[in-house]
């Protein structure tokens, strides 16, 4: 089976892991521009761009499987659209909203993509700074929320959740060890019902003892997760002509650091 891979960054741990699994396996990967007239029969969209989702989009009319598609991934950078898409299915989002609510908030630039804008403030004076700053980029408000001052990271690959605990970048303190609560790994998978994703990331905070989600993201970096790169591999696998699906192999949780 040919796997093509469409990424910024050919040298990434978890890209270069899942080659390594698939030639072994017998694939062949295949790296650098794509060509739409001769497809390869599955394809990793690690890439966000809109170039990337238009090669994409092209790729999958001609008949090749996409991870994850380019639909679901340009939706995924819309987090207006994401706070209504997760709220429609039930699950715990922060409220996030067209204009300031009240302060302290978070501010964040509506369309995800690489720097952008997510940053804390505490005043009416301090937004007109930042936004000063941000001319014309459309922004999403968000209440700050009163958490326990870590970030539990949840990344999914098919049916497999890997996490860890992160300082958050609003908080101040040391690190400290803090288990990820059992439900957590229910709520991203239903996560990538809701989005149609299949690789991505949730982000969730502990407010008042309950989990809410703040963030979704389509293929995101997964590093340092023992076993990610090899339920990659074997997602491709059964995302191929012979496997005729996407996941399908088994769950689990992969295990959380602190």
């Amino acid at each position: 089976m040919r796997v093509g891979v469409i990424c910024r960054d050919p040298g990434h741990p978890l890209l270069v892991g899942a080659a390594r699994e698939l030639g072994a396996a017998g694939h062949r990967v295949e790296w650098g521009e794509p060509d739409p007239a001769d497809p390869a029969d599955v394809y990793l969209l690690k890439a966000r761009t809109p170039a990337a989702l238009g090669l994409a989009r092209a790729l999958e009319l001609r008949g090749a499987v996409v991870v994850n598609s380019p639909g679901a991934t340009g939706n995924c950078q819309d987090r207006a659209w994401m706070a209504a898409t997760v709220l429609a299915a039930g699950l715990p989002f922060v409220a996030t909203s067209a204009g300031p609510q009240g302060f302290p908030a978070v501010v964040k630039s509506r369309h995800s993509r690489k720097d952008d804008l997510v940053a804390g403030v505490r005043d009416a004076a301090e937004l007109a700074e930042l936004t000063a700053r941000w001319p014309g980029e459309p922004l999403v408000y968000q209440p700050f929320l009163p958490g326990d001052g870590w970030d539990h990271k949840l990344w999914v690959v098919g049916e497999q959740v890997f996490g860890e605990l992160r300082r958050s970048e609003l908080a101040d303190g040391d690190r400290r060890s803090v288990d990820h609560r059992p439900r957590y790994p229910e709520l991203a998978l239903r996560c990538g019902d809701a989005f149609g994703l299949t690789v991505y990331g949730v982000d969730v905070l502990e407010v008042a003892g309950e989990p809410v989600i703040v963030d979704v993201n389509a293929f995101p970096g997964i590093r340092g997760q023992a076993g990610a790169p090899r339920a990659l591999a074997e997602l491709v696998g059964a995302a191929g002509p012979a496997g005729g699906s996407v996941g399908g192999f088994g769950s689990g949780f992969g295990g959380v650091r602190p």
